[in-house]
């Protein structure tokens, strides 16, 4: 090859770099492009059915402005309000999925991304607005049921109310005759019920005089019905808590008869329990408890009050006669322990300074003060536990002079191995 040609291989290499690449970009846009329009082509079918709801939501609009004017006539402006506000709503949401839709018709080209995006934004607002106007719609329906059958339901109300008002004439009389056999406090809660009864049966009656003469001129008496049915049943149920008290009073009574004899079985075993009580401070509080609850015994059979606190009253005094005896019996197994273990504790103890006593007299003059002022220490402790009429303090103090002695002999040894020096 000449020497003027040396590139010509280079610009050949270079030129075939340059062709595969020019091929592979070629390539690559060609790829995109058919990607590009199969997405595009799958998102037609989106974009139909966008369009589609966006039809129903523009009619279900049209229909709902037609029902709004016809709901403020017939109901007046305050029950229309949820389907104006629905609708209103419904509107703006409509608005901007026109908008969506001018941009996917307009002649400037969109990606498939965008074009998927703004149709599932569509399908989304339109079906958001279709559901809030059918749920103010179906209220209304229901509104309209209501009030065709409200004079259907006016006469029944009126039934309910007549009943209920002999129910409470019959309470009233019952209560009179309970009222001259027990005090004001133990009827307190029925007359209160009673009362309640009388203002809800009121208010009952003054909200179905208001539905009739709403019903003769034609307005809406639904929610006055409504109004009567909640009154009537708050009725029903106070009038039941009325005739319900002269049960509860005879459960009472049974209850406090139950208790008092409970109570004085109670108080024959915890005067046996006082009398062979050995701990000083359980005797006097199992006394003191013994002195209460003889006095609601004798309090009880002096007059006759309120079963409800009569049964309260004994209860309460039982459970502070079985804690006051529940007291003065762990104070007592503590005694009975403590002497069932005096003996061994002062066998040990004497043991124990013998053993001691032995170790002194073993070490003779080597054996300091210590262990000799140990020993004696013991010993005192030792009479004193013999001594002491309290088996509780007396097993303390064998126990004492048995740690004493061994003190003293340990003590001992240690001076007799020449440890003191």
């Amino acid at each position: 090859m000449p020497e003027g040609l040396w590139w010509l291989p280079s610009l050949v290499v270079f030129g075939a770099a340059g062709a595969a690449m020019v091929g592979a970009v070629v390539g690559a846009r060609r790829l995109g492009a058919r990607r590009e329009r199969t997405a595009l082509d799958a998102g037609r079918s989106l974009e139909v059915r966008a369009k589609g709801l966006i039809v129903q939501a523009d009619n279900a609009v049209r229909d709902a402005e037609r029902e709004v004017e016809f709901a403020e006539v017939q109901f007046g402006p305050a029950v229309a309000r949820d389907v104006h506000d629905a609708l209103e709503t419904a509107r703006q949401r409509l608005r901007e999925a026109f908008l969506l839709q001018q941009r996917l018709d307009d002649a400037e080209p969109h990606s498939a991304e965008q074009r998927r995006t703004w149709s599932t934004r569509i399908v989304h607002l339109c079906e958001s607005s279709l559901g809030a106007i059918h749920e103010a719609e179906a209220a209304l329906t229901a509104r309209r049921r209501a009030e065709r059958g409200a004079g259907e339901g006016l006469p029944a109300l009126r039934e309910d109310a007549a009943r209920l008002k002999r129910r409470r004439e019959d309470a009233a009389l019952a209560l009179e005759r309970l009222a001259t056999r027990f005090p004001p406090a133990a009827l307190g809660s029925a007359g209160s019920a009673a009362a309640r009864a009388d203002a809800a049966l009121a208010a009952a009656d003054s909200a179905l005089d208001e539905a009739e003469a709403r019903m003769s001129r034609s307005e809406p008496a639904a929610e006055r019905l409504s109004t009567a049915t909640d009154q009537l049943e708050r009725a029903d149920r106070d009038l039941a808590e009325v005739e319900g008290v002269e049960l509860e009073l005879a459960k009472a009574q049974s209850d406090a008869a139950a208790a008092a004899a409970e109570l004085d079985a109670e108080l024959v075993e915890a005067r046996h329990e006082r009398d062979r009580a050995e701990d000083a401070a359980a005797q006097a509080a199992l006394g003191a408890a013994i002195g209460d609850a003889s006095a609601v015994m004798i309090a009880r059979s002096q007059s006759a009050g309120d079963p409800f606190a009569d049964r309260d009253r004994l209860r309460a005094a039982r459970d502070r006669l079985e804690v006051a005896r529940a007291a003065a019996r762990n104070a007592q197994g503590r005694l009975d322990g403590a002497r069932g273990a005096l003996g061994g504790a002062i066998a040990i103890a004497e043991s124990q300074l013998r053993v001691a006593r032995a170790a002194i007299e073993r070490g003779a003059g080597r054996v300091g003060a210590d262990a000799r002022t140990r020993l004696a220490e013991g010993e005192r402790q030792l009479i004193m536990a013999r001594q002491e009429p309290d088996p509780v303090a007396a097993l303390d103090a064998a126990r004492r002079a048995a740690s004493r002695a061994s003190d003293a002999e340990a003590l001992a040894a240690y001076d007799t191995m020449g440890g003191g020096r």
